[in-house]
């Protein structure tokens, strides 16, 4: 359910700022790397959700750079 509900709220958004969140959730998964490295984070698997966002942003540029292309 909730990664629908991500999907859509980022369908929304242009490429630029689907640039942006990739930018903002490489950063977050940086950040949660370091933590698991140095045993403060609480979630391992915060980790794995990211990485499926960062995914999922790609996945939406690339369609909508295809769109565009069309």
């Amino acid at each position: 359910m909730k990664s629908t509900k991500f999907i859509d709220e980022m369908k929304n958004k242009s490429l630029e700022q689907l640039q942006q969140e990739l930018v903002t959730a490489k950063r977050e998964l940086f950040q949660l790397r370091f933590k698991n490295a140095t045993n403060q984070l609480d979630k391992p698997s915060k980790i794995r959700t990211v990485k499926r966002n960062i995914a999922r942003i790609n996945t939406l540029m690339v369609q909508k750079k295809e769109v565009a292309k069309a």
